[in-house]
Order: C-alpha cells, then structure tokens, then sequence
C-alpha cells in the first residue's frame, strides 16, 4: 500500500511525482467507469469522482475518515455542513479535511412528483408548482408538490457527508487534477427523486410518437394495426395517462377516416 507525501520528505518533488504515479495506477488498474468515477457529458473532460472511488483511494494510501457535522436548519429546512477529517491510519496523523453541505431546499430534494391529480389540486397554492422541462422538439410539464423537510433528513445527511467525504479525498490525494467534484453520484437516494420527473421526459416522447402514428394512418386496417401495437406499449410501460392520450387519438383519426368513407 502507498504512504502519502510528507512535508519532512528529503526530496519533496520527487515524493509529489511518485504520488501522482500511484494514483494514476489505481484508476488504471483497480477503478472501473461508472463504478469508481464517471464521464458526465457537459461536465468537462475531468471524470467526476464517485463515492466507491473516494473509497478505494482511502484504502489505497490508508486514510481513515472521520466527520464534524453542524446543524444549521431552520424553519421548513434541513441543512447539514460536514468538515470530512483525514487522518492517518496508522500514525493517526490529520493530513487534511473537505467540507460539504446538503438542504432540503435544493431543486432536487425540495419537490416532488404530485402522487395523482387530486393530490396536486388540494395542495396549497405556494406548496405546489407545474415544472416545465425541454424534450426533443419541445417540452413537457410535471406537476410538483412540495416535499416534507423532515422525511429528508437522513439523506440530506448522507449527501453532505458524501460530498464532505469526496472533497477531502480530492483535497488530500491531490487528485483533482485527475477528477473533478462537478456533480455528486447518482446514489439510489438521489435517483429516487429524479426518476419520476425523468421518466415522464421519456414517456412523453413515447406518447408524442405514438399519437403521430394514429394521425397519420391512412385506412381503418392501418389504425387498428397502430392501436394493438401502441396499446402494448402502454400497457407495458404501465402508463396510464400516456394511454389515455393515444386512445383518443385514436378515436380522433378513426372518427377522421369514417367521414372520409361515407363522405
């Protein structure tokens, strides 16, 4: 296992070297993309570190990592700041720190996807909203209510801590120039929050799809051929609303095409 660089090295520039060396041979070697870091299109050329990475790169030159975390909610927030302190595994020497912070009141955690139509009209007007999002050839919208500060507690604690964490490992392994910290790992918590709006940024264009091929099919054969094949899809997509929609279309271009028949 590699030792960090200390400041008492007799040749500080050649322990620097050796030490970048090292990990560069761990991300070669043992870190896997996607597992141990990842390539975030738009987040520059550095690829970000994740949590599992962090890890590997403690163990590599035996950090051992232990956490201060203030409190500084407020009223309808949850924030935690956490100093993340490095220290030596074995000679117990600190030989560094990171710092993270994490709220409720960030984008992500501070709403949700309204459970049903019902749920969205009979939340208060200022703990409500209809987010607008872009979509190939247009947009789509999600109704959103706000969530409760206190059922996010926990992971807005693990997130300031992860972020704490991953800060210090970049800090103390001098690894920045290898990785960035742009966007934090999409853990199972986080991903938690934004399937549902990016689910609907999919099925939307899903919906537009198949609703275009109800309206362009020429003869009641071809639409009933659409229809079994569209109705499949919803139906394993289990969406409802998406159903819904291209049935009428449905209907509209068969009303359409019986016109045209008897006209």
């Amino acid at each position: 296992m590699s030792e960090l660089a200390t400041t008492n090295n007799a040749n500080p520039a050649a322990a620097v070297l050796t030490h970048a060396k090292t990990v560069q041979e761990v991300m070669k070697s043992v870190m896997k993309q996607n597992v141990h870091y990842g390539t975030i299109p738009g987040a520059g050329d550095k690829p970000t570190l994740l949590k599992s990475g962090a890890e590997v790169l403690c163990m590599t030159f035996r950090i051992a990592d232990k956490y201060e975390v203030t409190d500084l909610s407020a009223a309808g927030s949850i924030r935690y700041r956490v100093t993340c302190i490095a220290e030596h595994q074995t000679t117990g020497e600190v030989l560094g720190s990171g710092l993270g912070e994490c709220s409720t009141d960030e984008e992500k955690y501070r709403w949700r996807k309204a459970v049903c139509k019902e749920e969205f009209e009979a939340t208060a007007p200022d703990m409500r909203r209809v987010k607008f999002g872009r979509k190939q050839g247009g947009h789509y919208t999600v109704e959103q209510v706000r969530t409760e500060p206190a059922d996010l507690a926990n992971t807005v604690l693990k997130m300031a801590c992860k972020r704490a964490k991953i800060a210090m490992v970049l800090n103390v392994t001098a690894a920045s120039d290898m990785f960035s910290q742009d966007l934090e790992d999409l853990d199972a918590e986080l991903v938690r929050h934004l399937a549902e709006d990016e689910r609907e940024a999919q099925m939307q264009v899903v919906r537009d799809e198949w609703a275009a091929k109800a309206a362009s099919a020429t003869t009641e054969e071809a639409l009933r051929k659409v229809m079994q094949d569209g109705v499949k899809v919803f139906q394993s997509a289990r969406d409802k609303d998406g159903y819904s929609a291209f049935a009428k279309a449905v209907q509209a271009r068969g009303a359409v095409l019986k016109e045209a028949v008897h006209a």
